[in-house]
């Protein structure tokens, strides 16, 4: 139960990057709640990373986190 919760937010994670280079739906109430979701775990990792970077790596971070969560339990 617990690894089709993952693999479902990981699946969130995906769409939302993706989501994030198309800017014309940067407004539409649906990116916003994927955009809120996908950031619970993404804003704590992205203080981690430096800030330089030309695009956000935390959604690989925390998908490659917790497929080892997953690999381990």
């Amino acid at each position: 139960m617990i690894r089709i919760i993952i693999d479902v937010y990981v699946f969130l994670l995906i769409v939302d990057a993706i989501l994030s280079y198309m800017p014309q739906f940067k407004g539409h109430p649906a990116v916003l709640n994927i955009r809120k979701a996908a950031d619970f775990t993404c804003a704590p990792v992205r203080k981690f990373l430096p800030s330089d970077l030309p695009f956000d790596a935390s959604p690989l971070v925390v998908i490659i986190l917790l497929k080892l969560f997953v690999l381990l339990f």
